[in-house]
């Protein structure tokens, strides 16, 4: 009798511990930390509905746009199968709201600092790699990660990337022009034809950006704030941005050595959806796919966020080794 009941406490107590393991691995996450990056505090919000799922880093656009206001129309289901990082790069967002940087901008200081967030999330996570994601100028950082440093990715997500810059800005300032005239706008055939390419001169990227915004059907676009604020933003990262478009990853990055996956809108015309393509070709990679969003341009977590999602759950992440 008691060796009866002695297997069957002994039973209940494993019963219990089975329980209290499976509860430690749903633990949620949901926190904002300030964490110190290359010499200055920056915000990285962490969400996920169980912390022991693989780290997914979202690298911003922009530059200088943060994400992480609206990042819950889009990672509403991710959360369940990542621990899904919002990371605020200097002089964005809540990160530029803590402090302002101590060091000129540039794209390798933003490069060495998204280096530094991948590599603090896999300390915190005790996790041997991540998936990284980055959307439109994000990707500047994100090849250069998965080129330099593969070993730390499970996968590589570019979408809407910067691969060109200036043959990019040559065949939207090119269709922007066709299109003007077609509609006869003649206010927008006289400005655009004054545009100089490429992009020295901050006035020709403001209008370039103006008409191409006009085109896609953004609102609010032809108003004194919205010029007035788009010079503030070109103050700080015009150069930032011109200073990465002196080069193109067809010339920097030929092969990496990650599974690499593209997300590309079909109706990209920023980030022009035809370079992205040939890039794809180009590209050497241990895997690679390329997904199309038909219903999409540049910004597809706005679009198509559902399509995102799934793919990401159902399609890559399973891939990870």
């Amino acid at each position: 009798m008691i060796k009866r009941y002695l297997l069957l406490s002994l039973f209940l107590i494993s019963i219990v511990c089975s329980s209290q393991i499976k509860e430690k691995k749903k633990i949620q996450i949901d926190t904002t930390e300030a964490v110190q990056i290359g010499g200055i505090k920056q915000i990285i919000s962490i969400k996920g509905n169980n912390r022991e799922k693989p780290v997914l880093l979202i690298l911003h656009g922009g530059p200088g746009k943060s994400l992480i206001s609206f990042s819950e129309g889009f990672t509403d289901k991710l959360k369940n199968e990542f621990v899904v990082a919002n990371w605020d790069q200097r002089e964005t967002g809540a990160t530029f709201s803590l402090n302002r940087t101590k060091d000129k901008l540039t794209p390798d200081l933003l490069k060495k600092d998204a280096l530094e967030v991948v590599h603090y999330l896999k300390k915190k996570f005790h996790q041997k790699k991540i998936f990284l994601l980055s959307h439109s100028w994000g990707s500047v950082l994100g090849f250069d990660i998965a080129a330099r440093h593969p070993e730390l990715l499970y996968a590589f997500i570019p979408v809407s990337p910067v691969i060109d810059a200036h043959k990019s800005a040559f065949l939207f300032v090119k269709d922007l022009k066709t299109w003007a005239l077609e509609t006869k706008n003649n206010t927008a055939t006289q400005e655009l034809d004054k545009i100089k390419l490429p992009f020295e001169d901050k006035n020709d990227f403001f209008l370039a950006q103006k008409w191409l915004f006009i085109h896609n059907g953004v609102k609010g676009v032809d108003t004194e704030d919205f010029k007035n604020n788009y010079y503030q933003w070109m103050e700080t990262w015009f150069p930032v941005w011109k200073e990465n478009a002196e080069t193109n990853l067809f010339d920097s990055i030929s092969e990496i050595k990650c599974p690499v996956y593209f997300l590309i809108g079909s109706g990209d015309n920023q980030s022009y959806y035809t370079i992205a393509e040939d890039y794809y070709k180009f590209l050497k990679a241990k895997n690679k796919k390329m997904f199309w969003f038909k219903e999409s341009g540049h910004t597809i977590f706005n679009t198509e966020p559902e399509k995102l999602q799934e793919i990401i759950i159902n399609e890559i992440k399973p891939n990870m080794d």
